[in-house]
């Protein structure tokens, strides 16, 4: 991999986004660097997957893969990753919470050769929207169980943006379905020693009305994730020799 010429997939998983699809898509098209998109459909039914056929026939998506069933967000997120060609890998949430303009910055480590992959902090002050305190409480400690776990000192493990050598992600075994994806790539990519940074990205985050989707029940569940995930690593030589 030449840290030069790296080329970007931007994975975007996709479940009942139709109204803010097309921009996040045409955001991430803004990025002055070599990108490629795929979306990957979650069986939505609000007419997203239309959305998308458009946007592929356009050029502006470069792969979509549907899912006939709903599998949830890490399921989507894996069909991406084993769709992606490029060097590096990211998330990017379907929704307007995040600006594809923080992704040249964060591959910066990477394209020095300096990291394995980058985490995107919501908490490390870049410009963010005001909203719920006890998210904040309960991310916060969420990412603080899981530091005691991996010996890391991250400041926001359950950020989407992610960026990630895809020689690395490609060998990482994944197998959660819905929002303990966050949890278990950290743990996993501890687990591989893989060389870890992280940089403050902005934040716009979404009301409850404007189409949030994560709930206390998703939290109560992320403990769970970080305790499993953590203390049952699967056998085999993905680690990092």
């Amino acid at each position: 991999m030449s840290p030069a010429g790296l080329r970007l997939s931007v994975l975007i998983p996709v479940y009942n986004e139709a109204t803010t699809i097309e921009h996040v898509v045409d955001r991430v098209r803004e990025i002055p660097a070599s990108t490629e998109i795929i979306a990957i459909d979650d069986a939505s039914n609000d007419g997203s997957g239309d959305v998308l056929e458009r946007l592929r026939a356009a050029g502006k998506v470069d792969q979509l893969v549907r899912h006939p069933k709903n599998r949830g967000k890490g399921a989507a997120i894996r069909s991406g990753i084993a769709h992606a060609t490029g060097d590096v890998v990211v998330i990017q949430d379907a929704d307007l919470e995040y600006d594809p303009l923080d992704l040249p910055t964060l591959l910066g480590p990477i394209k020095a050769g300096k990291a394995d992959a980058v985490f995107g902090s919501r908490f490390q002050g870049g410009p963010h929207r005001v909203l719920y305190f006890w998210h904040a409480v309960g991310n916060s400690f969420l990412t603080l169980l899981s530091n005691m776990f991996t010996n890391l000192n991250l400041t926001d493990m359950e950020t989407c943006y992610k960026v990630i050598r895809a020689d690395l992600l490609k060998r990482l075994p994944l197998r959660s379905n819905r929002f303990g994806f966050e949890v278990e790539i950290t743990a996993r990519l501890s687990q591989a020693g893989a060389r870890i940074w992280e940089l403050p990205i902005s934040y716009s985050g979404r009301t409850y009305a404007e189409g949030k989707k994560i709930t206390w029940r998703d939290g109560f569940a992320a403990i769970f994730h970080v305790l499993h995930y953590n203390l049952l690593p699967p056998g085999g030589d993905w680690r990092r020799k």
